[in-house]
């Protein structure tokens, strides 16, 4: 039997969840949240942010390459990786700060535990064993680093999880992967000065982007001195003695100080009692769910990572607040999940929206153009950047497709050229920009435009 009941239950206090509680809450209902690890989940914790300090980090080398030419002279700077971890885990802590203060000021219960269903309405906490009675479930679990098959040495590679941890920065990398994860880690250590090797199954890196986007990255990354090597996999680790040797499908073996895998990532549905809540997933691995986030079991709803739709932070984070919105303020709110756009924080960077390279071309032979602009370098650093853009015979509009900027990708809410055809400033609530950040979670309980008009 059920010790307590509340109106709403959140397993898990990532951002989608945390979004969720608070707006549910301020709705009037009351609100339990159970996270097993820390508030903020994998973006605040070891994911989005986290990323970006390194990432920031990993500039400075060019910064500081770039400032003779604009007439600074500097003495020879110096890297101390243990700082940079130490005053990230600071931030980070911070941030987890914030986003549990935010959650107790909007009288929203928080539990150290994990949650376990036992039927379709009983939650039972790990940590304590009391039961508790929701009316409303709401599944937000995100989802975890997933290493493929397993090899022979599989133990000595790492994860995104544990690369934020380093004791030291690693002199030598093999990363497999080719997707925004391995990319971005790519560009942090080589930025950083490790000696980094990219490995991939695939023809080549970024896929599902634009084909030109593509090979311009991966050039660009060449460049750089980032050694990439695609239609390969990792067969072999091994311990030895200076390092590891990792050796390849095609027996090539490296020797390097540390080994990663970023091959995905799958949603967190195990050991959170699905099946005796009688919830289903999709054939994507993920909870399934309706375009309101309503799972087959009508009071049980599920949000971001875990339902594997578009995994992006602030998809989870709209998600949260649609479903608040639809359950407790009457508001029948459906997430637009269409031409949502995102970005890839590797050196250049990468943002797109819409079409991949396919549709644009079925889209331009339809009465459109494509064309591909390089833009006049406008600064002494004369950094390469590069845009494509779809442009529609038609209505004279340009739909940017994929982009390589020298600066920050991140796009705004309100920006014109992100919007889909046919909608105007009361619809961009439906959908988010496809990468965040800090600052993107500050102060938004009550953003008009998430209100979904």
């Amino acid at each position: 039997m059920a010790d307590k009941e509340v109106d709403l239950f959140v397993i898990g206090a990532g951002s989608g969840g945390v979004r969720a509680a608070r707006i549910a809450a301020g709705y009037g209902a009351s609100v339990m949240v159970a996270e097993e690890f820390r508030v903020g989940g994998t973006c605040v914790i070891r994911g989005c942010v986290p990323k970006k300090l390194l990432v920031y980090a990993a500039r400075f080398a060019d910064d500081f390459e770039d400032a003779a030419g604009y007439g600074w002279t500097l003495d020879e700077p110096t890297f101390d990786w243990s700082k940079l971890i130490a005053n990230k885990d600071r931030e980070i802590a911070r941030l987890e700060l914030a986003y549990t203060s935010a959650l107790e000021r909007a009288n929203v219960k928080i539990v150290a535990s994990r949650a376990v269903l036992e039927d379709a309405h009983t939650v039972r906490l790990i940590a304590t064993g009391e039961r508790l009675r929701a009316k409303t479930i709401l599944i937000a679990t995100g989802s975890a680093p997933y290493a493929g098959a397993r090899i022979a040495g599989i133990e000595h590679v790492i994860s995104s999880n544990e690369a934020f941890h380093l004791p030291e920065l690693p002199r030598r990398i093999l990363i497999q992967g080719g997707g925004y994860i391995a990319l971005e880690f790519a560009a942090i250590f080589n930025g950083l000065g490790s000696e980094v090797t990219l490995v991939y199954r695939g023809d080549n890196i970024l896929r599902g982007f634009d084909d030109d986007v593509r090979e311009h990255l991966r050039s660009e990354m060449e460049r750089r001195g980032i050694k990439i090597i695609t239609r390969q996999t990792v067969d072999l680790v091994a311990k030895v003695e200076h390092g590891y040797c990792v050796e390849l499908a095609d027996h090539e073996t490296f020797t390097v100080d540390r080994v990663m895998f970023a091959t995905g990532r799958r949603p967190n549905v195990e050991g959170i009692g699905l099946a005796a809540a009688g919830v289903a997933l999709a054939r994507n691995g993920g909870i399934a769910v309706d375009e309101f986030s309503q799972t087959c079991v009508p009071h049980i709803y599920a949000i971001g990572d875990v339902t594997n739709r578009i995994n992006l932070t602030p998809v989870a984070i709209r998600e949260g607040h649609a479903f608040a919105d639809t359950v407790f303020g009457g508001k029948r709110i459906a997430v637009d999940h269409a031409n949502v756009p995102t970005a890839v924080f590797s050196e250049p960077e990468v943002g797109a929206i819409g079409t991949d390279r396919g549709g644009g071309l079925r889209a331009a032979r339809a009465g459109g153009h494509l064309q591909d602009h390089v833009p006049p370098d406008e600064d002494v650093a004369r950094r390469p950047r590069y845009a494509r853009v779809l442009q529609a015979r038609r209505r004279r509009r340009n739909r940017p497709r994929g982009r390589l900027p020298y600066r920050r990708t991140g796009c705004r809410r309100d920006d014109p050229a992100r919007r889909r055809r046919g909608q105007d400033e009361r619809d961009q609530g439906r959908f988010r920009c496809g990468h965040g950040g800090a600052s993107d979670r500050r102060g938004r309980a009550r953003d008009p435009a998430d209100e979904g008009r």
